[in-house]
């Protein structure tokens, strides 16, 4: 058997093979409520042969979603329509459902991929963003509210509420959105936090309010829901984030017991300049897992099973994540499992397609 289609242990989340399907937003939720596009979504890839799914960046307040459009988990009504929809991949499937929460800090009130013209301004609907400063990431529009520690607390509640609301519904793992730019990286990036207080300047500093979201999501679930981090290893402009800041961080998450790491880039700023090429990503997994002890994930331009095996034969990545290619092929495991001489696995209904 391939390493990629090996059983895993995800700490205590015992996982049918590496590989993972990333978080793909699709705009389509209603008040933040999922809707029958999420549930055809998510329970084919709940079906796919992948080992995790890991459901899309979902707002933890409505000010944190990132379009109109996107999952919120405030309220009961959305808690339940993700319950549903957990239900169903655990009835039908084989994968572990996981969850991505995040706060869109600068970058939220913004209108969906395939709509033209940035951000939704106030007069369109829009909403006052937040951010650790003033600084826009869009031209237009107003620049976002600096928070306060008042707020820097009220968030930090909403994501200690929306991860137990997460494990009421059955979630087995939560992802922390610090990556692409969203609020939890602009606190760690010099580039969107220029704080003069205890979480700005230094990187002890800024790292200290995603810490402390993440120390607040890991005492509020209970010890077998696996909580790992999203980051942005670097953010491909000068004066930006690191990857020897990264590790510094990841080697932080992990003191603080996260299950791993999910190694991204970019995202932060729009006059980054991302070399973009297959696994270009993968190198930044390879460093951090290199110093941590923790799983790491590589993601980014991940196409073939051949490839996603060469990257754990070679120690790399612990686990393999693909996202885009789940959307172009949704069966995108099986391809890689017949690829590398493997038993794609396959609901009844399916069988006689493999």
């Amino acid at each position: 058997m391939s390493l990629l289609f090996s059983p895993y242990q995800l700490g205590p989340l015992s996982l049918a093979n590496r590989l993972v399907i990333a978080p793909m937003c699709q705009y389509s939720a209603v008040d933040g409520v999922a809707q029958d596009w999420h549930l055809m979504h998510l329970g084919r890839l709940a079906i796919s042969g992948a080992g995790l799914v890991i459901v899309e960046a979902t707002g933890v307040n409505p000010e944190g979603r990132i379009t109109p459009y996107c999952l919120g988990l405030y309220n009961d009504e959305q808690e339940t329509a993700l319950k549903h929809i957990i239900e169903f991949a655990n009835h039908h499937g084989q994968a572990k459902m996981a969850i991505q929460l995040a706060h869109a800090g600068r970058k939220a009130s913004t209108r969906r991929p395939w709509e033209p013209g940035n951000p939704y301004l106030p007069e369109e609907g829009g909403w006052q963003t937040w951010a650790p400063s003033a600084i826009k990431f869009y031209e237009e529009g107003m620049p976002p509210h600096p928070m306060s520690l008042d707020d820097l607390e009220q968030v930090k509640k909403d994501f200690v509420q929306a991860a137990k609301r997460a494990e009421r519904a059955g979630f087995l793992a939560i992802e922390l959105h610090g990556a692409h730019g969203y609020l939890i990286h602009q606190f760690l990036s010099p580039l969107s936090n220029q704080r003069q207080d205890q979480y700005g300047g230094s990187l002890e500093n800024r790292m200290r309010y995603p810490l402390e979201i993440l120390a607040a999501v890991k005492q509020a679930v209970s010890s077998h829901v696996v909580v790992g981090m999203r980051i942005s290893a670097v953010d491909w402009a000068p004066g930006g984030l690191t990857l020897d800041e990264s590790i510094v961080f990841s080697k932080e998450c992990e003191r603080l017991g996260a299950g791993f790491i999910h190694v991204s880039t970019g995202g932060l700023v729009a006059h980054q300049q991302i070399p973009v090429g297959p696994g270009y990503q993968v190198e930044h997994a390879q460093a951090i897992k290199q110093q941590v002890s923790i799983p790491t994930m590589a993601v980014g331009l991940i196409t073939s099973g051949i490839q996603a095996e060469t990257i754990l034969k070679s120690e790399q990545a612990d686990m393999i994540a693909i996202a885009r290619a789940a959307l172009k092929n949704p069966h995108w495991p099986w391809t890689a499992a017949l690829e590398l001489g493997d038993k794609p696995f396959a609901p009844p209904q399916y069988q006689r397609a493999r």
